[in-house]
């Protein structure tokens, strides 16, 4: 029986949530250009601003725990990154912008970010 470190597990977690939130990301995005592509359907627009505005609030949460061992540079970034995405989407929400394709191109961005 082979040993397994404290190290190759918490490595294996990480690389598991990493592909987790990829997921997530990549769902996101799907559902942002479907929104985006079909302006007139309020219902791909009130599921991808749903979804992403979830996304965002779960992981604002996460960067906000102590445990997080990201750098506190690194989760302001992401936290203000995410703060834009609920207030750009609730303005798309509300008929006040359709900033689309910002909204995925700064997510692409994040998601690609998480490839690293």
């Amino acid at each position: 029986m082979q040993a397994v470190s404290y190290e190759d597990i918490r490595q294996t977690s990480s690389e598991v949530a990493r592909d987790q939130e990829r997921e997530a990301f990549d769902r996101g995005i799907a559902l942002m250009e479907a929104a985006r592509d079909d302006p007139e359907a309020t219902g791909p627009r009130h599921a991808a601003i749903r979804y992403m505005q979830t996304l965002w609030s779960f992981l604002i949460r996460d960067l906000s725990d102590p445990a997080n061992g990201l750098s506190d540079e690194l989760k302001g970034n992401l936290m203000s990154i995410g703060l834009w995405t609920i207030r750009e989407s609730d303005a798309i929400l509300a008929g006040q912008s359709d900033n689309w394709a910002g909204l995925i191109d700064i997510n692409r961005t994040v998601r690609e970010g998480l490839s690293a």
